[in-house]
């Protein structure tokens, strides 16, 4: 027999989910198909805009700059995902450990992603020209410098928070698997490659997907920290979309076209990640 809560549920679903659908459709829906219209059309309002057809995508796929900053994005990208969850997890196994402090480590290292993008920027564009500067140069010297500068702030300030879902994983881990391991005569580090690791796989699927899609989308800390200098040469994708759309007039169309693309190649990119690392979860 159905229980009252069950039949309640059916009675009252679209009470409660009417609300959160409305908002999503509002919220998201409506923006995005907009966005696509947009992309397709000269405006500088909503309200002007007129159909051009493909003339934005035109000028944005013949945009060197774009294809620069394209390519600048994707090696960071690579970069800090290697490098956040790689230290991410080393971080988190060592914390897992019984050893005196390690609540306040944990603290100390996840604090750094409470800090806004902005101020953040800010405050490592400070510290980087101080070390920089006894050189005689900054960190706007150069593509390189902005680049390098770039992943070593990002990298502080996500690894605190990898770890902490890297934490959740490796206590939930079953002890009786590890344990028999051990009993057969698995060093740590057999433990670790061939137990830990593919155990731990949905914890990596979420926290690869995390920092790559939030690689792809960093803005406030590359405005702050170079703000594209020199010569917008270390100008990450959603800086170089921002500055099209709103730095020259009558290019916010190939701005938003621009932004089309990069929502493709980001979900694109996304989805095969995904697929990817659910496949070695599935496999163990």
């Amino acid at each position: 027999m159905i229980s009252m809560v069950g039949k309640s549920i059916r009675r009252w679903w679209a009470l409660f989910t009417i609300p959160t659908l409305a908002a999503f459709v509002v919220g998201f829906v409506v923006p995005f198909v907009m966005g696509i219209w947009l992309s397709l059309c000269r405006f500088t309002t909503v309200t002007d805009a007129s159909f051009i057809g493909l003339g934005n995508y035109s000028q944005a796929i013949s945009d060197p700059e774009f294809w620069h900053s394209m390519l600048y994005t994707l090696a960071f990208t690579v970069v800090t995902t290697v490098i956040i969850n790689v230290l991410g997890f080393a971080v988190a196994y060592m914390l897992t450990k019984a050893i005196r402090g390690a609540n306040i480590f944990r603290s100390v290292f996840f604090m750094p992603n409470l800090i806004g993008g902005i101020i953040l920027g800010y405050i490592w564009l400070l510290l980087l020209n101080g070390v920089l500067g006894r050189w005689g140069r900054s960190i706007t010297y150069s593509g390189v410098y902005g680049f390098w500068g770039m992943v070593m702030l990002y990298c502080w300030q996500q690894i605190g928070y990898m770890m902490i879902i890297y934490i959740a994983g490796l206590q939930s881990l079953p002890g009786d698997v590890i344990e028999a391991a051990s009993v057969d005569g698995a060093n740590g580090r057999q433990r670790l490659f061939h137990i830990t690791l593919p155990l731990m796989m949905p914890s990596i699927t979420v926290c690869t997907f995390l920092t790559m899609t939030n690689g792809f989308k960093m803005f406030d800390q590359n405005l702050a920290l170079t703000n594209g200098a020199p010569s917008n040469t270390s100008e990450l994708l959603a800086l170089n979309i921002y500055r099209t759309f709103y730095g020259r007039t009558g290019f916010e169309g190939v701005g938003q076209a621009k932004a089309v693309i990069f929502f493709v190649i980001v979900a694109i990119i996304a989805v095969i990640q995904n697929r990817l690392t659910t496949s070695k979860e599935v496999a163990a």
